[in-house]
């Protein structure tokens, strides 16, 4: 009969944390694991996967890549660190020079404008490169971008990459640090994934970035600290990073407001909500940078519905479909990984509602928010309820974004 080995037996086995071996069998690299409820059991006689350093590949391509090299700045996530009036995104890239830099920022520039296929395809040609601002920037495109068309299997490889150039951070230099560490740190809090055990403190990798990925950062942390439920921590390094300049960088700040939204929806402060949301509005439409509202619609309390589906009803649409498409990857992603089932067959609507239900915000208050009747809005948590096959309102929580 054959044996097996639970998840904290197996980590003692190889050396590794638990959470380690978790990651490896979510992301099927240890042969025979089988999931049973929301623990593993491991082959007794498994094989610890190799470095991915040295193994990872894109589906069958045979091209091994490798972690180190240098590191050109200009080539880190460069339209995110670029400052550019609103309504001038397109000019920004077009003005930089032909090559390297002028390709990722095209990346990026379909990225956050909502067209993930064509970001997948103009970052895959960067996933090798030898320059580590290119690569990096390409593998956390690729990451998100493949999520949203349903290529996990390539957004899962990307994100390996990123986790194993932080891994091997620690021989270069601190400007090569400081970006795998800024990267890796994206692509986990943004999946709403554990960080990486090799992550340093933010403050030792922040003054490293140039300012843009310094405001970005922000966001980052500020990001990290919301799902810690640290709501005005969070709204409060926003509040001031906004204040020392990031508002010049539009991307940073589009997302910046977008988390002081969460913030202050979960502090029960909708109109400081409101007031973030539009900034952030404001400064997205011109540009068309609409991809963090439909990233980010299931953290904003139903503000998006309360504020932009009755104004831009064409651009709302635009964003649940961004929505849909984003959360369906992001969950086969982040559920596996860590065992919190975060609800997929709630509407846009019902999974707005009951994550405020969730944030302890009763009917009535809910329905002035959204202008609708507080039997509607018992409508809309009872049918979620339902889906859910939860009896007690307080259950609601454990289906819903943490």
């Amino acid at each position: 009969m054959k044996s097996y080995l639970s998840v904290r037996e197996t980590a003692e086995k190889w050396g590794v944390s638990e959470r380690r071996i978790n990651q490896y069998c979510a992301e099927g690299r240890i042969a025979g694991a089988q999931k049973f409820g929301k623990s593993w059991a491991i082959p007794a006689d498994a094989e610890k996967p190799q470095d991915p350093r040295r193994t990872r590949q894109i589906k069958s391509d045979p091209a091994k890549t490798s972690v180190g090299g240098l590191l050109d700045t200009k080539n880190l996530m460069p339209l995110m660190n670029t400052p550019f009036a609103p309504g001038r995104c397109r000019e920004a890239v077009e003005a930089m020079a032909e090559g390297t830099q002028r390709d990722i920022a095209t990346a990026e520039y379909s990225y956050f404008c909502g067209r993930p296929e064509e970001a997948a395809k103009e970052a895959e040609a960067y996933l090798t490169d030898p320059d580590m601002g290119a690569r990096l920037s390409a593998c956390l495109i690729y990451a998100y971008a493949n999520l949203s068309i349903g290529e996990i299997q390539r957004a899962k490889f990307a994100l390996g990459e990123l986790n194993a150039s932080l891994a091997a951070a620690g021989e270069q230099s601190a400007q090569f640090r400081a970006a795998a560490a800024f990267i890796a740190s994206t692509g986990a809090v943004l999946l709403h994934l554990p960080l990486p055990e090799e992550m340093p403190e933010t403050e030792s990798f922040l003054p490293q970035l140039p300012p843009g990925l310094r405001a970005f950062a922000m966001y980052v942390q500020a990001h990290y600290l919301y799902l810690k439920e640290k709501y005005e921590h969070s709204a409060g390094i926003v509040e001031a990073t906004l204040a020392m300049g990031a508002e010049n960088y539009p991307i940073p700040a589009i997302y910046l407001h977008l988390v002081a939204v969460m913030d202050y929806m979960s502090l029960k402060q909708p109109d400081r909500a409101e007031t973030h949301l539009l900034t952030a509005w404001e400064i997205a439409l011109p540009d068309d940078l609409i991809e963090g509202f439909g990233e980010h619609h299931g953290l904003l309390g139903a503000m998006l519905e309360a504020v932009i589906k009755p104004k831009w009803p064409k651009d709302f649409k635009r964003i649940i479909d961004i929505t849909y498409r984003f959360s369906s990857g992001w969950r086969r992603i982040h559920n596996p990984l860590t065992g919190h089932d975060v609800a997929d067959d709630l509407t846009t609507t019902e999974f707005a509602i009951a994550m405020l239900a969730a944030r302890d915000w009763t009917n009535r208050e809910i329905a002035e928010h959204l202008h609708i009747s507080a039997n509607t809005v018992k409508r809309h948590i009872s049918e979620a309820m339902k889906k859910l096959n939860v009896s007690a309102r307080k259950e609601l929580k454990q289906y819903m974004l943490q």
